[in-house]
Order: C-alpha cells, then structure tokens, then sequence
C-alpha cells in the first residue's frame, strides 16, 4: 500500500522542485538561476538545469529506470521459460490434437489453438505483469488506479491481443501452408501489413477504449497549438484533452492519423502540470513525428528488420525442428505446435536487437526534439519539461547505458540540445557580433 504523503510528494515533485538536502535555496530560485546562466555556454547551462533537481528525486528516478533493465532480463526469461515449457511437455503438441480433433478448417484450427495458447501465456506471465505495470507503478507514485479499473483495461487489451493476434496468425499460416519455401518473404509482407493497419485504426478506435477524448476549450492553450499546426500544414482544427489523470501521472502527447483522421491530443497531466512553454516545446515536439513521417518510416525499418528477422527465424525454426522436432512432436512450419519455438526464437532475437532497436527510435525522437525546438522557440520550456520526464527516465546515464536502454535521448542530452539552441539563437540576419548581416547579390 503506498503511504499518502509519497503520494503527495511525487504529485508536486512534477511541478516544482524540491529543495535539495546540501542546499538552501528555493526551488524557484534554482530554475531561475538555470535559465540565467550564461547562455553562450550551454554546457554550464545543461548542468544548472540538471542540478535543480533534489537528490533524493534523482535518486528514486534513476532506481525507477534502472529497474526496467532488469524487467527487461525477466522478461525474456519468462517468454523463454513458457515457450521450452509447452515445448517440452508437449502441451502445445496436444492443444494442436485437440484442434484437430473436432474442426477440419486448417485456419480454424490454428484459430482454436491460438486462442487457447494466448490465455496459457497471459496467465502464466501474469504475476510478473501484475507487478511490473500495477504494484511497481504505484511504488513510484506513477499510476492512479485502483486494482479493478487497472484488471478491466487489462482484460480489454488482452481481447485486443487475442482478437488481432489470432487474425494474422490464421493468415500466417495459411501463408506457410502455400509457401513452405519463400514464408519468410510473404510473412514479412502479411506482419507489415497488419501494423500498418493498427496504426492507422489505433486513434479512432483502439484509444478510446480507455480513454476520453473532449475538444480543449482554453483559448490561452488550444490557439497557440493550433497556430504551431497550421504553420507546419497540419490539417487539425481542433485539440483534444485525453483524461490519463485517472490511470497515472506522466505527462504526454500526441499527433497522428492521416487521410481525414489527424489528431492533436494531450493529456490533462500535461495541463496541469506544466506552463504554456512547456507545453508548446512538448506539442511542436509531437508535431516533429507528423511532419517529418516518423510513423511512415518507422514501419519501413520495421519491414526491413522483420524480413531480416524472419530470414533467421527461417533457418533457426528448421534446425530446431530437425533436431527436436520427434521430442516435440512439431511437425514443420506449417505446424500451429510450433508456435512456441517462433516466439522463442523470435524472443532471443528480440532480445539481442534491443540496442539497435532503441537506436532507430532514439534517431526519430532527436529529429523530433530538433524540430519541436525550431518550432517552439521554448528552450527553458523544453529543459524544464525534460526536468519533469525524469521523473520516470534517468537523466543522466552513461554513453553505454543511453545506447542499450534508452528510445528516447536522455534528459541530459534534450536540456543539452535546448541549451546548444539558445546559444545560438539570433534574429534574423544578425551575425555573432551583433551585427547586421545583408544578403549578397551572386547574379
């Protein structure tokens, strides 16, 4: 049970900062002193914004962060434990018997199977669920709903997974029926397709299975969002409050859709919590992702990585099956039984990708931050909402560390880049000098 006064001091912690155990001054006073430091060096400004931060808060948030990497180990081992599990016993074979054993569709029987395979795998991952998204989350004072609100959103994301999941495995294996040869390729194509879908779908009918979505009527908020969307041909005309203040208490955002359903939303955490800088420096951020097609092309590497990744599975799935196959009665691909070695052997690839994957998304969100700056013009705002965002992500971590973990910059590199921006910040046609600088005529 978390004790109301931590409750209370993470609600305030995002929005002022506590004052540190070897200092005396206020927190105001800190943030003030962070955004007048020398703005022409941004390296000393980066360190001021960073030290306005209590230790104890730094501390918590670094543990917090550095908790997932150990999530991430666990993680796998539990898929990796299932997968030999079903494996080895032999249930996945049985449940495919048994699939068999009354229905002759051979889509309707990996349909069967799946269904019951993804209930064994929810219920034995979830205690490891169960405190990793709910009990771990309230232990850091993030999350804001109780256990029956927290199950019932749960249960509707797992008829999602089951509901989606089943439908492209069908299609998969019918893919593997047809083209025991070249599956990899077709699979690549049929995977693409389907999250290309759920991209597309997930703003208009997916997100508000768990959250509201109202028109934002402050004027103060909505006009200057809106100005920053028609300047970059965002075709909105309206801003959309989400009420995420009843499942936690991160701040967030988003713009997406297209072809008639772009959308522009933020969490009323975001309203609450943060100035009008900071708000702008985190929508033209968002805005980042719509223009520059971050969704576009994050599904193109993903398409890539998939048919690389399914070229492995190729070869590994074969040579598990010949060597284990008879013990585990999986016939071949084409074998809903051997759905436990694809997420096995798709698990330890996953697992092993993970620095690279977090690179390609780290790349977008810099682009992102880079253009949510030129946009904005917010540097302080950018800083002090990144000061609020590490409340959850460590600030500081090392070059190692940033590569292997970390799909966003740190929070040291976003105040760095905001700081690199103020120093170099000038009116138009002014040089460093603070002189005018005319254009020259090369005709």
């Amino acid at each position: 049970m978390i004790r109301p006064s931590i409750l209370i001091l993470l609600g305030i912690g995002f929005l002022i900062a506590l004052v540190p155990v070897h200092a005396q001054e206020n927190p105001a006073s800190l943030r003030s002193a962070a955004q007048n430091v020398n703005a022409s060096d941004p390296a000393a400004a980066t360190q001021a914004w960073l030290a306005t931060i209590p230790r104890e808060k730094r501390e918590k948030s670094d543990a917090y962060f550095e908790g997932r990497y150990w999530l991430l180990l666990w993680n796998f081992l539990l898929a990796v434990a299932i997968s030999i599990f079903l494996l080895e016993l032999r249930i996945s074979a049985r449940l495919r018997d048994f699939a068999e054993g009354f229905i002759k569709s051979k889509s309707l029987q990996v349909a069967c199977y799946v269904i019951v395979y993804f209930l064994i795998v929810a219920t034995l991952s979830f205690p490891l669920n169960l405190y990793e998204n709910f009990f771990r989350e309230h232990q850091y004072g993030l999350a804001t709903q109780t256990f029956l609100p927290w199950f019932r959103e749960q249960l509707i994301g797992f008829g999602l997974t089951v509901f989606g999941g089943t439908i492209v495995l069908m299609v998969l294996y019918a893919v593997f029926r047809r083209a025991p040869r070249t599956w990899w390729i077709w699979g690549t194509a049929v995977v693409s397709i389907f999250l290309f879908v759920v991209v597309l779908i997930a703003p208009v009918f997916i997100e508000p299975l768990f959250n509201t979505y109202k028109p934002l009527t402050n004027p103060e908020i909505r006009n200057p969002i809106l100005a920053m969307a028609r300047a970059n041909q965002i075709p909105v005309k309206q801003v959309f409050e989400v009420d995420a203040s009843r499942q936690t208490t991160r701040v967030s955002a988003n713009v997406a859709g297209f072809l008639g359903t772009t959308r522009i939303a933020l969490n009323d955490n975001l309203l609450e919590q943060c100035s009008l800088a900071e708000i702008r420096a985190v929508m033209a951020h968002e805005m980042g992702h719509y223009v520059l097609n971050h969704g576009a092309k994050l599904l193109t590497y993903s398409g890539i990585l998939l048919l690389i990744g399914f070229a492995l599975l190729r070869t590994l799935f074969d040579a598990a099956v010949k060597r284990w196959g008879d013990r585990w009665r999986v016939r071949g691909i084409a074998d809903p039984a051997g759905i436990p070695l694809l997420v096995l052997i798709l698990s330890i690839l996953l697992f092993i990708a993970t620095p690279f994957l977090n690179t390609l998304v780290r790349v977008t969100e810099r682009e992102a931050d880079a253009f949510g700056i030129n946009t904005s013009r917010e540097p302080d705002g950018m800083a002090k909402v990144t000061l609020k965002l590490g409340a959850y992500r460590k600030l500081d971590p090392t070059p190692l560390e940033e590569f292997i973990f970390f799909d966003h910059p740190s929070g040291r590199a976003r105040i760095r880049m905001a700081m690199d921006w103020k120093a170099a910040n000038l009116p138009a046609g002014q040089s460093p000098d603070g002189t005018t600088s005319l254009p020259t005529d090369n005709h």
